[in-house]
């Protein structure tokens, strides 16, 4: 009778799994889709003044691959940039200076805003600088892009174009994230498909859609929009602060797009997965909202998901319960085929796809690694500050 139970129990988890993946498959967004680029455009009669905000913090190491890439820009319109040094000990202000010198190219202010005020994070401290010393010159637009971020040299004009055609008030694009080491490969592009996952992009782009989320590495962002939406003040506490911007700017009846980007590219290297672990760790319990049942319920959904079928496929034929093998390697297919076209965007080898379980299963480990560092009063710790209790994302609703 304890046998039949055991098996019955994992018979009714695995078609649970597999009923969850055909519900993925084909209601939420086609999320596993890598077709939503930068979309249609015509370039204007006049092209609108740009100013690019770049919040800048101990990034000399990436700098000279970044920077010269903007200053670079084939823009026919006014454009200039405002790096600001965020207490950098690095000297990136200096080097931002030399750079500019060595390249030329579009105007360049490097600023520095001083240390945060309580209750900001050091980023968005540094982007409402950006922010006030760009709005003296009166842009239609601003650019909202990390210091990581290397631009094509058409990238700003292709933005704008695009913003202007489909009448956007915000324009995202999340850059291609670097895959050299063994574990960028493993954790890369399943950190985009989760998150394409979660905000499916064509629903954001939907007007009346309530889905919103932005890609913080590159954001072009109407000035009146985020005037009227009062980014950065808005969201000021906001650990995830490209999600928050998109609600933000939603909330104050906006127009948002975001895609996966085609010649934006993030020259941030993470070759250890501690470098990884970091990054995910530091914003994951924020994300959701610190609330030990979200947290509770995110476990559970992962391990249903991404892990039961797996499991099945094992431990079907252990149990002598072929059927629940069958559904269980079913469930682990729909997977796998939906995260092919991930990989294929990051040339990356198709045989990764199948060991989706075990990158989610480390998602899983630093999820709740966020959460024990948040209660041990760590919060989220990023180039030497700690934010213990950041506000969560705000609601959508």
């Amino acid at each position: 009778m304890g046998q039949t139970a055991r098996v019955s129990a994992i018979a009714w988890t695995t078609a649970a799994s597999l009923a969850a993946w055909l519900w993925l498959l084909l209601c939420q967004g086609f999320f596993w889709r890598t077709d939503v680029r930068l979309p249609r455009r015509t370039e204007p009669d006049e092209w609108p003044s740009v100013c690019v905000v770049v919040p800048a913090r101990d990034e000399a190491a990436v700098l000279p691959a970044s920077l010269p890439s903007l200053l670079a820009q084939d823009y026919p319109g006014h454009a200039e940039i405002f790096l600001i040094d965020d207490g950098s000990s690095d000297g990136t202000g200096d080097l931002a200076r030399e750079l500019a010198c060595r390249h030329g190219g579009l105007p360049l202010t490097v600023a520095s805003p001083g240390e945060p005020p309580a209750g900001w994070t050091g980023k968005l401290w540094a982007v409402r600088h950006g922010i006030g010393l760009a709005r003296a010159r009166g842009p239609e637009y601003l650019l909202l892009t990390d210091a990581d971020i290397a631009h094509a040299p058409d990238s700003l004009r292709d933005l704008v174009a695009a913003a202007r055609t489909g009448s956007f008030d915000a324009v995202s694009q999340m850059a291609r994230l670097r895959v050299e080491s063994v574990w960028e490969r493993l954790v890369v592009p399943a950190f985009v498909y989760f998150f394409a996952q979660l905000y499916p992009f064509r629903r954001i782009g939907r007007k009346g859609a309530r889905t919103a989320a932005a890609a913080g590495g590159c954001v072009l962002l109407r000035a009146e929009a985020a005037e009227r939406a009062r980014i950065p003040d808005a969201i000021r506490q906001a650990v995830i602060d490209d999600v928050a911007l998109a609600r933000a700017v939603k909330r104050g009846g906006g127009h948002i797009w975001l895609g996966l980007a085609e010649r934006v590219d993030s020259v941030r290297p993470y070759p250890r997965l501690r470098d990884l672990w970091r990054m995910v760790s530091r914003s994951a319990y924020a994300q959701l909202r610190h609330n030990p049942l979200l947290l509770a319920g995110t476990v559970a959904g992962l391990a249903l998901v991404y892990l039961v079928p797996p499991v099945a496929v094992i431990a079907g034929p252990a149990v002598g319960d072929t059927a629940t093998a069958v559904v269980g390697g079913l469930a682990w297919l729909v997977m796998t085929g939906t995260y092919v076209p991930m990989l294929r965007y990051y040339r990356q080898p198709l045989w990764l796809a199948p060991l989706l379980p075990f990158t989610a299963f480390l998602y899983l480990l630093m999820t709740v690694d966020s959460a024990v560092q948040h209660y041990r009063g760590r919060g989220a710790a990023w180039k030497g500050r700690t934010y213990t209790r950041p506000d969560a994302v705000p609601d959508e609703g």
